[in-house]
């Protein structure tokens, strides 16, 4: 077996009430069968208490931390050789309808595979002879003709636990199955139990499926299978959406080809690929010639994305990141040649983001129709590069703060400090002011601080 810890277990639990009466199932013994490379956790299953097998590798040494103990769901969860291991008792389950939350009693074996999410999934191997074994016959089949299919009925599979249908999508392109006859159909007739499920749980499953090479497909299946409107419903209004001459694809499809063409090892830049036309619908206008315009999307998308992101728990620092990324999506899809002035304003703007902005405009713009003219993304990215060495991001700042402009200008605290701030961070980028050049940046800010003072009078 791939797992050296199963024998440092075995060893410890041999000789005790657990001998013969533990398994170790789920995706370490799909992932092994399928010669896929092994996980970072382990699930066995055990007849009898689950948390006094725990303790007992915890008592020997073998676990390096007390377990973690879940009386409710009958489970304990330690760490052994580096890997998490979660013991569960073999239990079945019975779930109240607007809870995933199952109240749970000691099974057999067999009732213990029923209750799990697909049949690949029940196939379990004795840890102590490695023996395979397959609880309801029909794991190994499944597996080798990669079928996706539930243990019990698909409705009721996913009634109980909506996770599971994203799940399904997940696996779907994660193992290279095909859905069982049915199973699809089930989960367009449960996909509304979905609100039943917490933004944090959607979260996890979705970095899942984005960090897959074809994550765009499960998104795509998520809108097909009614499941995207109980996830982020904003973007519906994108499918079908004409997006004029230089497009060949509507808003939806378009979005989920500049998903297929960014790095799936970046989050960041896939959720800001997801993200980064989600306000085309409501912006969207046609001139009395007929020219579709998308006039201010990339401001209000960031703000939808915010909402969408915020509403699914992501972390607050990524949600910054990607809202940053898809206010300024635009700025180099339509650049001939990036000037130096140019650059440092994407730096200035774009700090430790600016990689990132270049690789989602080159995403955007290959998913343009063919012709279009694009950008030289390689000599944008030399431009850039140059740029930043000759004058780090840093440095492309005001030389004063709020408090030194204030000082100086007699300006009160408000939007008319930030003018003049930004009017100093302007010259320093367009190389008429020195970063440090201190004297000629306080000249600068009163002379803009009449300005200032002069329009809030109009």
């Amino acid at each position: 077996m791939p797992h050296p810890e199963l024998d440092l277990i075995a060893e410890a639990l041999r000789g005790t009430e657990f001998e013969g009466r533990a398994w170790l199932v789920g995706g370490a013994v799909r992932d092994e069968l399928l010669g896929r490379k092994p996980g970072s956790d382990l699930d066995i299953v055990v007849i009898g208490d689950a948390a006094k097998a725990a303790k007992i590798l915890w008592d020997k040494k073998v676990a390096s931390i007390p377990p973690v103990t879940y009386p409710r769901f009958g489970t304990a969860m330690v760490r052994v050789g580096g890997k998490d291991v979660e013991f569960a008792t073999a239990r079945k389950e019975s779930y109240q309808e607007g809870s995933r939350k199952p109240d749970v009693e000691p099974a057999t074996i067999e009732e213990d595979a029923k209750r799990r999410d697909f049949t690949v999934n029940t196939l379990m191997r004795d840890i102590f002879t490695a023996e395979l074994f397959d609880p309801l016959t029909t794991g190994k089949e499944d597996l080798e003709k990669k079928i996706l299919r539930t243990p019990l009925d698909p409705a009721e599979t996913f009634h109980d636990d909506p996770l599971r249908m994203l799940r399904a999508v997940r696996f779907r392109r994660q193992l290279g199955f095909e859905p069982a006859q049915g199973l699809y159909e089930a989960i367009r007739e449960e996909s509304a139990r979905l609100k039943i499920i917490s933004g944090e749980r959607i979260r996890d499953e979705l970095q899942k499926m984005l960090a897959l090479e074809d994550g765009h497909l499960c998104l795509k299946e998520l809108m097909e299978l009614g499941l995207m409107k109980h996830i982020a419903p904003e973007f519906e209004d994108g499918v079908g959406m004409d997006q004029g001459p230089y497009h060949h694809l509507d808003v939806w499809d378009h979005t989920l080809e500049v998903i297929a063409n960014s790095d799936a090892k970046d989050l960041t830049l896939r959720l800001a690929a997801w993200m980064h036309d989600v306000a085309k619908p409501q912006c969207r206008t046609e001139d009395p010639d007929g020219k579709i315009r998308f006039k201010g999307h990339e401001t209000e998308g960031a703000v939808l994305a915010e909402k969408v992101l915020r509403r699914l728990k992501f972390p607050l620092a990524q949600i910054d990141d990607v809202c940053l990324l898809v206010r300024h999506h635009m700025r180099l899809l339509h650049v001939d040649e990036l000037t130096d002035t140019a650059a440092r304003r994407i730096l200035r703007d774009l700090r430790d983001q600016t990689d990132r902005l270049v690789d989602l405009c080159e995403a955007d713009s290959r998913a343009h129709k063919e012709g279009v003219k694009r950008p030289d993304f390689d000599e944008v990215r030399a431009t850039l590069h140059r740029v930043a060495l000759q004058t780090p991001p840093d440095r492309l700042t005001s030389p004063l703060s709020g408090e030194q402009i204030m000082e100086l200008t007699g300006l009160g605290p408000g939007p008319g400090v930030g003018k003049v701030k930004r009017h100093l961070s302007d010259l320093v980028v367009e190389g008429a002011l020195g970063p440090d050049d201190l004297e000629s940046a306080k000249r600068r800010a009163i002379e803009f601080a009449g300005n200032v003072r002069k329009d809030k009078d109009e």
